[in-house]
């Protein structure tokens, strides 16, 4: 089970949406590509933005392969 836990409080995005995000598209090279496909299909860091850091270090925790299990 992923480790769970709410990433964007004003669109509600949890770790699970950001990696599912992440897991439905093709392999990026790129962690600003990834958080551009993310942000567009969760809407996370598009209301205050105090979001931002925290969706590119889940984005490269992921595609590091240190995603939770």
């Amino acid at each position: 089970m992923k480790e769970n836990y709410l990433i964007c409080k004003c669109k509600q995005v949890s770790y699970a949406d950001i990696a599912d995000a992440l897991h439905d598209h093709e392999q990026f090279d790129s962690v600003l590509a990834a958080f551009e496909s993310v942000r567009e299909v969760t809407h996370c860091s598009t209301g205050c933005g105090g979001c931002h850091d925290k969706v590119l270090d889940v984005i490269s925790d992921i595609m590091m392969g240190h995603e939770p299990a």
